[in-house]
């Protein structure tokens, strides 16, 4: 394909991402599967365009006054560094590539704006959402949303039923994979961002279970979990069953895992993912309640609630554009739900972890208070005296009484958790 052909995949890309639900890299596979000329050269540079507009598309639109597609693809070449006549010649109508430019787009080329972007342009987030960003990050709020628009690496939880941290180092390296140990998670392996990563999904080591693709904050909820040996465990909203998985091998195989989740659809790679993992104790539950369930009561109950996402933005940025106010308040109604159901679920003594991939208090801390606010029958345990007693070591600023991450904090992806226990 010719750059200017790159271009126009760009905007067709962009075009049909603001017409679907479909997750970013979802699209981009199919879009390349029906396109089989396109070579891996064309893929990577197209899909780096694509991205970079995703993680840059407010002050790609401030700088160009227009959200079109072809606009944010410009203001993309222009932060490149790529000058008037090269754009032109991009957007030219020859080669496959994009129709030529308009004179608008000509005007808007030459005239940057004058004034200082304002804060939701140097963060990279939705003006709307800039007061629950405030009360999450308060002064660090642009160092954090900075940090979030940057890529994520890739981290991996090494599978304890499987294999061992510093022989899967050794192995990775071998085959020249830059890995290192993540900071926080005793299971984690961070590998620079795409870096081997087609590699790894194709490896001996993920092909027999001794490792999973997870984000350093996901596997630190599943120790904060603190599961024991022989608990019974309600994975509550378990979506792919990541944390099922996690949960598992830190109860060493030994216990009972229920996994359950609204979407069943979502469930559906679980049982053979727990078959290579060799993780036997996990049962996918198909409806709410009946034999699976057993008595109802669990010592260990996991709500980690379905959110906006706002966590893994880095990941999946496209996240960020297509939230509205609307969307946020339904997964505030959904949560406040779940958490309720998971109370019900927990028995007396046992403890109820509600978690969340979000950075906005209205699904996190809000949840929580007013969820104590109606119930008298827990009480809050301290993330910080989870952490130590799990072994963890000393806990970073941000883990207090509640469980905080992200990317400029812990560099990490975003992640909330709250730790109860039901008074006896």
């Amino acid at each position: 394909m010719t750059p200017a052909a790159r271009i126009q995949a760009a905007v067709e890309i962009l075009d049909a991402l603001s017409n679907t639900a479909q997750a970013a890299d979802a699209l981009l596979r199919d879009w390349f599967r029906a396109r089989r000329y396109a070579g891996s050269k064309d893929r990577a540079a197209i899909t780096e365009r694509v991205y970079s507009v995703l993680r840059h598309r407010a002050s790609f639109s401030w700088r160009m006054k227009n959200e079109q597609a072809r606009s944010l693809l410009i203001a993309a070449l222009l932060a490149e560094g790529q000058s008037a006549d090269e754009i032109g010649q991009l957007f030219s109508g020859s080669g496959y590539g994009p129709e030529p430019l308009t004179e608008d787009e000509r005007n808007a080329i030459h005239s940057a704006p004058a004034d200082a972007p304002p804060l939701h342009v140097l963060g990279e987030y939705p003006q709307w959402l800039e007061h629950e960003l405030h009360r999450a990050f308060g002064a660090d709020l642009l160092q954090e949303m900075q940090a979030i628009s940057a890529r994520a690496p890739v981290d991996l939880r090494v599978n304890s039923l499987r294999a061992e941290r510093e022989a899967m180092l050794t192995g990775l390296r071998s085959l020249d994979v830059r890995a290192e140990p993540t900071p926080y998670s005793p299971s984690g392996i961070r590998v620079a961002s795409a870096e081997g990563l087609g590699l790894l999904q194709h490896t001996q080591f993920f092909q027999t279970g001794a490792f999973e693709f997870q984000d350093e904050a996901s596997q630190l909820v599943a120790y904060l979990c603190a599961p024991k040996a022989r608990n019974r465990v309600l994975d509550l909203a378990a979506g792919a069953g990541g944390k099922s998985l996690a949960l598992a091998a830190l109860m060493g195989n030994k216990g009972e895992i229920v996994a359950f989740d609204g979407d069943a659809r979502r469930l559906k790679q679980l049982s053979p993912r727990a078959r290579r993992a060799g993780a036997t104790i996990i049962k996918i539950a198909e409806r709410r309640g009946g034999p699976v369930w057993g008595n109802g009561k669990f010592d260990i109950v996991l709500v980690d609630a379905p959110c906006s996402g706002s966590g893994a933005w880095r990941r999946n940025p496209e996240l960020k554009w297509r939230l509205t106010p609307e969307r946020l308040k339904e997964l505030v109604e959904l949560q406040t739900w779940l958490i309720d159901d998971g109370a019900r679920h927990t028995i007396s003594g046992g403890r109820l972890i509600y978690a969340t991939c979000s950075l906005l208090p209205s699904e996190n801390e809000d949840v929580i208070e007013l969820f104590l606010k109606r119930t008298q029958a827990f009480r809050v345990v301290p993330a910080s005296q989870v952490w130590r007693d799990a072994g963890l070591g000393e806990p970073p600023l941000t883990v207090r009484q509640y469980f905080r991450a992200g990317p400029h904090s812990t560099a990490t992806d975003g992640f909330f958790a709250c730790i109860m226990e039901h008074r006896t």
